[in-house]
């Protein structure tokens, strides 16, 4: 998938702990994990606003785009 998230950098950059996170939102770390690892295939914006808000960052910070390879046009 050409979306990428972030958080776990995020999280080292914080000095915080899935757990942590966990607490501070009030969103499972089975729904946090499915997220860092790139499982989750949607994610709400209030969601998001919530994990911006309790790691300090903006939405770019956590999820950004990485085009997949194709081939050129023969």
């Amino acid at each position: 998938m050409a979306i990428v998230i972030n958080l776990d950098a995020m999280l080292t950059r914080r000095s915080m702990t899935l757990t942590e996170l966990s607490d501070r939102v009030g969103i499972t770390i089975a729904n946090l994990s499915n997220l860092k690892t790139g499982k989750a295939r949607a994610i709400r914006f209030t969601t998001l606003d919530a994990i911006c808000t309790a790691l300090d960052c903006q939405p770019g910070d956590l999820i950004g785009h990485q085009p997949e390879h194709t081939p050129p046009p023969e």
